[in-house]
């Protein structure tokens, strides 16, 4: 009798949190402050996201940064680099992938990625460190699906937001992403930047940067994700949480006004 093959499953991984952009949409808020750590209902964005993981029982959380990235260090600086979030509520180990310093600025998302890569491990999450989603739960139930399926990438999907009417990825009823050509009619949903991710999405045959992009490459993450869906080896499901790419000034006041305060 053939004996079952039995799949280690971390309880939980590191996360990449992506702070390197330069937020030219967000400008003047931009020019001093790096849009990561602008403030919503009175911590800053990042800190939303820092906090969720430490609940969630993450330890270790990378971040990548180039535009205004000291700022970012030293908000969140420790000398040992055990973190205390400021409300006191949870504790991170924070290390940084400092692009600016190393190539003079940001690397797009993959090139990010494929640089910060030996610091994270086979399987981590990622999320933007510019987007609001106060419900997203880094839940160790995905991680453990995630790491026993064989998938490449698991994304969050959200409902098109109106300046994405036409959205990023369909969505199977099977839970499969889908790269639907631009003449299909069937509904797509945008993607969320929130994600599971597997360390193999960035080696060959999906991905040619070397690793650890010592060259400091360039590189979106978006064909790497379509060639793999095309490959059905990313998984998706649809987020319905409340959700923000914190892309505007007007977006970011809205949610600094009274009315959209959280309990």
């Amino acid at each position: 009798m053939t004996q079952p093959i039995l799949v280690q499953v971390p309880a939980q991984v590191p996360a990449l949190v992506l702070a390197a952009g330069r937020g030219e949409r967000m400008r003047p808020l931009t020019d001093t402050t790096p849009k990561p750590l602008l403030q919503v209902q009175g911590r800053p964005l990042l800190q939303w996201h820092l906090q969720a993981l430490a609940d969630a029982g993450v330890s270790r959380v990378v971040i990548n940064t180039a535009w205004l990235g000291e700022q970012i260090s030293a908000y969140f600086y420790s000398k040992n680099g055990l973190q205390p979030l400021p409300d006191k509520r949870g504790q991170l180990s924070i290390s940084y992938s400092n692009e600016g310093v190393d190539f003079g600025g940001a690397l797009e998302t993959a090139g990010g990625i494929a640089r910060a890569l030996p610091h994270l491990g086979p399987v981590f999450w990622l999320v933007a460190g510019d987007v609001f989603a106060p419900d997203f739960v880094f839940d160790r139930a995905a991680v453990q699906a995630f790491a026993t399926s064989g998938h490449l990438a698991h994304l969050w999907l959200v409902p098109n937001p109106p300046h994405n009417p036409r959205g990023d990825f369909g969505l199977s009823p099977e839970g499969m992403a889908l790269n639907l050509p631009a003449n299909d009619p069937a509904p797509r949903y945008t993607y969320s930047t929130m994600a599971l991710l597997r360390a193999e999405l960035f080696g060959p045959p999906w991905c040619s940067i070397a690793p650890g992009n010592p060259q400091g490459v360039k590189a979106p993450l978006a064909p790497l994700l379509r060639r793999a869906m095309d490959n059905g080896r990313v998984s998706a499901a649809l987020y319905t949480g409340r959700w923000t790419d914190v892309g505007t000034p007007q977006r970011l006041a809205e949610l600094n006004t009274t009315d959209s305060k959280l309990p």
